[in-house]
């Protein structure tokens, strides 16, 4: 049965900008004035992580927005505390939105005597009280079987799509969606198959952790513009690299589209002086002045499709219709016209 109370939001300090925005579409759709709760997540003079909720939340249905992104540790201890105060506080369910989740990528045991982290997180989350997860891209699909709970894994390839066929109006027939390597085939054919696109790949091979010494391109790609598909652009090494062989190749334009725009140390000046001419990224992990002033990196919001997301959890209806294009079209319209 539909939970009768409303959903109510609190945000860390991670995304704010994010958690203000879903805010603001809630209510939107609910016709009614939808705020972040009242609280103040804050930390004391040796770094200790505070939280003080103002409200009531006894028997609320609570969504907690924050993304585990830099500095991880900071973000996921507060996830945690916020967690654990909302569930002594007698909340009725708590729903841990994580646009992006940190530790992802420690899904398994590459060698010896090293951790599954991405489960000990799932660990953490599950004994702090969290009753379920909603994410974005994982960068692993198992993840969600580390969870005792119910996890809830947003595409970003529906909206890409919706992206592609806007800014690509009258192209689609030039384009050659790419898979930076063997790993990603999944995640870019999904992209193609959705805006009808052949797919390539690029195959690296690495003498050490760290050092591409050398990609070879599997496909025809000369006279295309291609469209790289990834979910986390960290350093950009990978990425520029990728361009730039395509490039020689015979590819006539490279655009790329990451769902999560980590971007770390040199990442910004990489993608401003590669053979780039548009990266696009969404807004999961809250960009910094110089992501959002690069002359080719465009941010997506995906605050329509989380805002929909939490509302059909709300009222118990499917949140894998979000999976498709015609589905998101519609809260999207603003900002992809059809005409």
């Amino acid at each position: 049965m539909p939970v009768m109370t409303e959903p109510k939001l609190i945000s860390g300090n991670s995304n704010r900008p994010l958690a203000s925005a879903i805010a603001r579409r809630m209510s939107m759709h609910r016709g009614m004035s939808v705020g972040l709760l009242d609280a103040r997540v804050e930390r004391f003079n040796d770094q200790e992580i505070f939280v003080e909720v103002y409200e009531n939340v006894r028997g609320e249905d609570m969504y907690i927005i924050q993304p585990t992104s830099n500095p991880a540790n900071d973000n996921l201890m507060e996830l945690l505390v916020i967690t654990d105060a909302l569930r002594r506080s007698s909340a009725a369910r708590i729903t841990a939105v994580i646009p992006y989740f940190g530790y992802a990528r420690q899904d398994r045991r590459a060698k010896a005597r090293t951790p599954i982290s991405a489960k000990l997180v799932a660990n953490l989350l599950t004994e702090a009280g969290v009753d379920r997860v909603l994410t974005l891209d994982l960068h692993a699909a198992q993840i969600q079987g580390f969870f005792d709970v119910p996890v809830d894994n947003l595409y970003a390839a529906p909206v890409f799509a919706l992206d592609v066929q806007h800014h690509f109006k009258g192209r689609m027939d030039d384009l050659m969606v790419v898979s930076p390597d063997v790993g990603g085939v999944a995640r870019a054919r999904e992209l193609a198959t959705r805006i009808g696109a052949p797919l390539s790949i690029v195959d690296k091979r690495r003498e050490k952790a760290g050092e591409i010494a050398e990609m070879n391109v599997i496909g025809d790609v000369s006279g295309k513009a291609c469209i790289i598909v990834d979910d986390i652009c960290d350093t950009a090494g990978t990425l520029c690299k990728a361009a730039q062989v395509l490039t020689d190749n015979g590819a006539t334009e490279v655009h790329a589209y990451i769902t999560h725009g980590v971007l770390s140390g040199p990442a910004v000046e990489r993608v401003s002086n590669s053979m780039l001419k548009s990266l696009v990224i969404t807004d999961s992990i809250q960009p910094t002045e110089a992501v959002k002033n690069a002359p080719n990196i465009r941010i997506v919001p995906t605050a329509p499709m989380f805002t929909q997301a939490i509302l059909n959890i709300w009222n118990g209806t499917s949140v894998s219709s979000l999976f498709e294009t015609d589905t998101l079209l519609p809260i999207y319209e603003g900002l992809y016209q059809t005409s």
